[in-house]
Parts: structure tokens; sequence; C-alpha cells
């Protein structure tokens, strides 16, 4: 198929391209990477009056603020793999690169496009919540910056408005101390998950403190296991694993049952690495 007739606009800044979202009311698509928005425009499930091209206004680079990594918005997934900076700093970002659709995707695709399409099965939304991390926007009103927990209400459904623009992300500085592990089950590499599973944690002596561990797959946005933390957290990942507050529906790949099952198996995979020491 083809996409519905629409106007092209290329931003000359940030400013601009808020402005011409508000000029249409709702009418206008950001395009940044649009390895999602494409695939919804030739399916016509997506029908703009109007692409605002945000490629070249600045959203993009890697910076180290007050222990905080901050990442450009127009970040390419290929250049947060090859990062020696992600790779040091945000070790649960470079983990996940290479799960995220294939090579030709990666070349293309953006961050901060694959935050606010918020789909269920990506890895990167996953990731920043289970990182605590903050993603920031800017629209009509001024700039505010909210909790990656807070940001994702629902299936493809974020805290973005329809003139808001995703514009960086912030998760704390990795450090000694930091443990993080990520691992997913697919048909193929490259498809979308049928359940994954991002976790971080803190090292405390032989054990672990602050277990986030966030499930992508398995329901309409990331979900925590908070029950499950709090058993690995004191020591077991048998109990862990018993104690997963996953409810997870059927779908056509799988049914509810068989994802939590995974889920399980996963969550002893992700325990193993949360118990290595970083390199």
């Amino acid at each position: 198929m083809k996409p519905a007739p629409f106007a092209y606009a290329k931003a000359r800044s940030l400013d601009d391209a808020v402005a011409q979202l508000a000029a249409h009311q709702g009418e206008a698509k950001l395009l940044a990477g649009g390895q999602s928005l494409i695939a919804t425009l030739n399916m016509r499930l997506s029908s703009p009056s109007l692409l605002v091209d945000i490629n070249g206004i600045g959203l993009d680079g890697i910076a180290l603020k007050n222990g905080m990594v901050e990442i450009g918005a127009l970040m390419r997934h290929i250049a947060l793999e090859r990062s020696a900076e992600i790779a040091k700093h945000a070790p649960l970002i470079a983990l996940a690169m290479p799960h995220i659709a294939h090579p030709a995707i990666r070349n293309r695709g953006t961050i901060g496009g694959s935050l606010a399409y918020a789909d269920p099965a990506a890895e990167l939304p996953a990731c920043l919540v289970a990182m605590d991390g903050e993603i920031d926007i800017t629209g009509p009103k001024g700039k505010r910056s909210v909790k990656a927990a807070d940001f994702f209400k629902g299936l493809f459904e974020t805290t973005l408005g329809a003139h808001d623009v995703l514009t960086a992300i912030r998760l704390p500085a990795a450090n000694v101390e930091t443990r993080v592990g990520l691992a997913e089950l697919a048909r193929r590499h490259g498809d979308y998950a049928l359940v994954g599973l991002a976790a971080a944690a803190k090292a405390s002596g032989k054990g672990l403190s602050d277990v986030r561990l966030v499930y992508f797959g398995v329901g309409a946005t990331p979900v925590r296991a908070r029950k499950a933390e709090a058993a690995l957290a004191a020591g077991s990942v048998d109990d862990a694993v018993k104690a997963l507050d996953l409810d997870p529906s059927d779908d056509l790949h799988a049914s509810g049952a068989v994802k939590k099952h995974l889920a399980g198996v996963l969550l002893r995979r992700v325990a193993k690495q949360l118990a290595e020491p970083r390199a």
C-alpha cells in the first residue's frame, strides 16, 4: 500500500518544530528515523496532513552531567550500539541494542522515536524504566521532565501531547556497584520479543539491592515484577520465579500461560547476569 497524501516541512529549530505541530492542531507528525512511522503511513494506520522532519536540529549527542547520562533523542541505534560511552555509562542500553530489529533498522531508527512509539514489546522502554530514567519533553508551554515509569500510559500511548517533542533521555550513570541484565525470547532474532526482561540492581555485599525487573511483551506497557524483585533481593532465584506477579494475556504468538513460563526462564538467565561484576 501507499500512504495517503501529506505535506512535508523541514524544521529549522526545536521551537520551529513545536510551532509547526501546534499550527496543525494534531494533524502533523514528527519524522525522526521513520522506521515505525513509515510503516504506519503505508498501511494507512496513520494519515497526518504534515510530516515535520526534525533531523538536523541538534537533538543528538551523548553527555555525562551530574552523574547522569544524557542521550539526545535523535541518536541512532547503531551509534549507541557502537558507543564506548554508552557501554561504560549505560550498559543496559548497550545490551539492548543488538536485539533491536535488524541492522538496516538500527541504521536509521532513533532512541527517541522508539520511546515515543511505545511498543509494549520493544526493548528500550523497559530498559529506561529499569534504569529509573527520565525523559525530557518540549512543548508549547515550555520544557518538562517525566519519569520513565510515568511516561508510558497504555498501548502505544505516552504522556506526549500532540504538540510535544521528545528531546532527550537521562539515566543514572553506571558505577562499580551497577549490575544489569537483559534477555528475550523471539521466534527469530530481530523479531519483537514474545517475552523480554530488562533488569538493573546494585551490588550489596554478596547479594543485590534496589532490584528492578521490568518485563516487555507481557502487557500494554513495561511491567515491573515487584514481588519477584523483593524475592531476588532476598537472595533466592527460585522464590523470585515463584513470586512472579505477571498476568500476560493470550495473543497470536503465545498463550498467557506460556508467556508466564517464559518469563520465569528469562528471570533465571537475567539473575545470572546480575550476579556478575561489570567488566
